[in-house]
């Protein structure tokens, strides 16, 4: 498998251990709210941030229930990403975690 499906516990863990987020959802769910530091890519800006990006670097993806995100996962394993990651549950399972639901 060239990526790992992660929970939304796990996603915390690995931001706090300077995994970077990409947030794929379109613009105005991502203008409604994001996970912090998340960058947001679009079909505009994937191959500059795939040229740009620090390959090395834990990246997550995250999507709206976290099916688009397992492609887009894919996809960036493909093109040189060496730890790819997909967020279960997308940003609706960050949500519930944040208000308190999962704890």
């Amino acid at each position: 498998m060239s990526f790992i499906r992660i929970s939304a516990q796990q996603a915390r863990d690995l931001i706090a251990n300077e995994a970077l987020v990409v947030d794929i959802r379109d613009p105005q769910s991502y203008a409604a709210g994001c996970i912090e530091n998340a960058v947001h890519i679009t079909a505009d800006n994937v191959d500059d941030f795939i040229q740009a990006g620090d390959q090395s670097r834990p990246l997550i993806v995250c999507c709206y229930h976290g099916n688009a995100s397992q492609g887009a996962a894919a996809y960036f394993s493909e093109n040189g990403f060496l730890q790819t990651y997909s967020l279960d549950g997308g940003y609706e399972a960050w949500q519930e975690m944040q208000d308190g639901d999962w704890q």
